[in-house]
């Protein structure tokens, strides 16, 4: 399942939370990493997941926005790009 970059998050821990999500908003997948290990491993665009690594998105308000976010990324971008 193709993944795309809909929201990352930094907290004061120098950790960043990365989440994908589908591009009708309905599955998403998060990702936590350390700002330093992100910056010898890139975030790309997009990823692709086993459809159980997922997890549905409940919230109404939350799903279309990510579909929104989703789409315009898978628009804007080729997978492998380095956002």
């Amino acid at each position: 399942m193709r993944l795309w970059l809909v929201s990352r998050e930094y907290d004061t821990r120098q950790t960043v939370t990365l989440t994908y999500a589908s591009v009708d908003g309905e599955r998403s997948y998060t990702r936590q990493a350390s700002i330093e290990l992100l910056q010898r491993s890139p975030v790309t665009a997009a990823v692709d997941r086993d459809g159980t690594d997922t997890e549905p998105v409940d919230d109404p308000a939350t799903r279309e926005r990510y579909a929104a976010e989703a789409e315009r990324m898978a628009a804007d971008h080729d997978p492998d790009d380095e956002v």
